[in-house]
């Protein structure tokens, strides 16, 4: 049986689901599950309800929790990724507040943009560290990673290290099922093919029993209807998606929350009419992480209740499927944020795109797409620009291209100039202190 383990467990809800999703095949039912977390106290959360969803499936696994990363890795087939550096303060808190300051606001922040570009300086190198000791400790692992930016992420650790590496979201199939419900039809008679870059890849082709979909998603978006999303306790209109789908002929696979904060067209400090008619959530992931932080203990208990019975579901998380066909050799398609070898001709060749794979015995197999519409291709383009210069700073220690990198981000580059972009990067690397490497942390002017 094989040895998973998760890093951050302490992420008890995600854990859970991803736990269950495992332990409902029946072949991995007795795999040894390792949970480690540096929160000892969410760890121990974690291993309590690890063990009620085991036994609500009447699965025998074998479970471990520990704070040694070491024995956590040591001799793991698989590693699941879902940790969060800084966590919510101070880090992201920083993120959200000094940008404000300059008037910059945000969405999420949490894969483009400033926010983006700061997540990933200090989470890249943890994730490299971790990288080294899976090379020395379990180096046949496959690192199944869902922290964000995922993009930045996996460029980074498939360049930098050998271990094998996929990236893992759910903006596919979320969206898939999303736009299935506007359109009224089963999203699981539904045929698509997605490409492109992680949170802006688009849905190349959308077919229902042979028959295009597009018309009819089209008919939908002409119509004026506004269809709302669930995020939460709140339900947020998905408007900046279908504007953008009319400009530009297809469906982009992330929120409009996401999205507004990847182009320069949506958030505007001199037109607040935008952000009306838009609907565009402001901080909408403070607000999340506050009402996450405020119910926690009520959930905590929930799932710790002696008597209430737990709900274990499936979830639309790949992770899961893609240990069962390595493991068994059933074959399935994921999509996966892999390196660009030859996948999207007009994308450059090395960043991360986000793909379908094909998962079974052979391993993962990415899906050659060719040629993106130049529209879709271009505007990945303005994202994969912030992207290689977040890389390249982190990997290089040299913090010139974190300016670069903020510089040309489109949202940043629409509301600020240049003098304050660098000293909003200035003040917010000085903000996160030993968060950031050492090597990042004073500037020398290379030019």
């Amino acid at each position: 049986m094989p040895k998973i383990t998760f890093i951050g467990a302490g992420s008890t809800v995600f854990a859970k689901n991803l736990i269950g999703d495992i332990l409902s095949f029946p072949e991995l039912a007795e795999s040894e599950l390792v949970l480690y977390d540096i929160d000892a106290e969410r760890l121990a959360t974690s291993e309590i309800v690890a063990h009620k969803v085991a036994h609500a499936l009447g699965a025998k696994p074998r479970i471990v929790a520990t704070t040694d990363r070491e024995r956590a890795l040591d001799g793991a087939h698989y590693a699941i990724n879902m940790i969060q550096v800084g966590g919510y303060k101070p880090a992201t808190v920083i993120d959200f507040e000094i940008p404000k300051k300059y008037g910059l606001r945000q969405t999420i922040a949490d894969t483009l943009g400033i926010g983006g570009i700061m997540r990933a300086v200090r989470t890249i190198p943890v994730l490299l560290e971790m990288s080294r000791d899976m090379e020395r400790l379990c180096p046949e692992v496959l690192h199944l990673n869902y922290v964000n930016p995922m993009a930045m992420i996996m460029w980074a650790l498939q360049k930098a290290s050998p271990i094998r590496s996929i990236g893992l979201c759910h903006s596919v199939q979320h969206t898939a099922g999303e736009i299935c419900r506007d359109i009224g039809v089963p999203v699981e008679e539904v045929n698509y093919l997605v490409a492109g870059i992680n949170h802006m890849a688009y849905f190349l082709r959308l077919e229902h029993q042979g028959q295009d979909l597009y018309p009819r998603l089209r008919a939908f978006a002409e119509s004026g209807q506004t269809p709302y999303r669930d995020h939460g306790e709140v339900q947020l209109p998905d408007r900046v998606r279908y504007e953008m789908f009319k400009r530009l002929g297809y469906f982009v696979t992330e929120s409009s929350e996401h999205h507004a904060e990847y182009l320069p067209y949506f958030i505007k400090r001199d037109r607040p009419d935008l952000i009306e008619r838009y609907g565009i959530p402001l901080d909408e992931y403070v607000r999340r992480c506050e009402a996450q932080i405020a119910g926690w203990e009520t959930q905590r208990q929930e799932l710790l209740g002696e008597h209430a019975p737990l709900e274990v579901r499936r979830s639309v998380e790949y992770g899961s499927g893609i240990i069962h066909s390595l493991e068994t050799g059933q074959p399935r398609v994921v999509y996966g944020n892999v390196l660009n070898h030859g996948l999207i001709d007009n994308l450059p060749q090395g960043c991360c795109v986000e793909v379908p794979c094909l998962v079974d015995k052979n391993g993962i197999q990415p899906t050659k797409i060719g040629a993106l519409p130049p529209q879709l291709a271009a505007l990945m383009r303005t994202n994969i620009n912030v992207q290689e210069l977040t890389v390249e700073a982190i990997l290089t220690g040299k913090r010139e291209h974190l300016y670069h990198a903020a510089m040309l981000d489109p949202h940043t580059a629409a509301e600020l100039d240049l003098e304050q972009i660098w000293k909003l990067v200035d003040e917010l690397l000085e903000a996160h202190g030993e968060f950031v490497p050492a090597n990042l942390r004073s500037y020398a002017a290379a030019f």
